[in-house]
C-alpha cells in the first residue's frame, strides 16, 4: 500500500483535491473511522482541517481515536453529508495513515493558523485513496484517486449493468 501526502495528492490532482478539500470544508464535523484494539471498527465525530498543504487531525489526548491511531494508523475519514439526503457537492472520503506530529515546530504553526484547545494531539493524513461518489443525471459518478496511479472515473446506472470507466 502506497500512501503519500496531502500535497502530494494535490500536486498529482489539484481540481480533485481542491473539490474534496471544499466538500470538507462546507461542515465542521466529519465522521473518522479507526481500528479498536480487537480490530473491530470505532466510529467517532472529528473536526477536519485542511493548512499548509496538509488535511490535519487533531484530537485529545487519551481519546479512543487517538489511542487508536498511535496503535494503529489506518483510517478513514467521511465528510459529513449535510442535512437531507440530496447531496448535491457528492459524498467524499479519504483514507490512509494517520502521522502523529511531535515536532513542536509543526505543532506551534498549527496551534497558531488554527487555535485548537488545548491540550491536543495531532495527525497528518497520508491518503492511499480519495473517493468522490456523485451524480450526473441518472448516472452515479465514481471519482478514485490512489497514490502514482491516474484518476479513475466510473460511471454506472441505477440497472445491473457494470460500471463504466471513462
Amino acid at each position: 500500500m502506497t500512501t503519500s501526502s496531502w500535497r502530494d495528492f494535490r500536486a498529482e490532482q489539484p481540481a480533485f483535491a481542491d473539490t474534496v478539500r471544499e466538500r470538507f470544508q462546507q461542515y465542521r464535523h466529519h465522521v473518522l473511522a479507526t481500528l479498536r484494539k480487537d480490530g473491530s471498527p470505532r466510529v467517532t465525530g472529528l473536526e477536519a482541517t485542511f493548512g499548509r498543504g496538509e488535511l490535519w487531525l487533531g484530537m485529545m489526548p487519551n481519546s479512543r481515536k487517538a489511542l487508536d491511531l498511535r496503535r494503529d494508523p489506518r483510517f478513514a475519514l467521511h465528510a459529513n453529508p449535510g442535512p437531507g439526503a440530496e447531496m448535491a457537492d457528492g459524498d467524499v472520503r479519504v483514507s490512509g495513515r494517520a502521522v502523529e506530529v511531535t515536532d513542536p515546530a509543526v505543532l506551534a504553526r498549527f496551534v497558531e493558523d488554527t487555535s485548537p484547545p488545548e491540550p491536543f494531539l495531532l495527525f497528518r493524513a497520508e491518503p492511499d485513496e480519495v473517493v468522490r461518489t456523485g451524480l450526473d443525471g441518472d448516472e452515479i459518478v465514481l471519482q478514485v484517486w490512489r497514490p502514482g496511479r491516474p484518476l479513475r472515473t466510473l460511471r454506472r446506472t441505477g440497472d445491473d449493468a457494470p460500471p463504466r470507466e471513462e
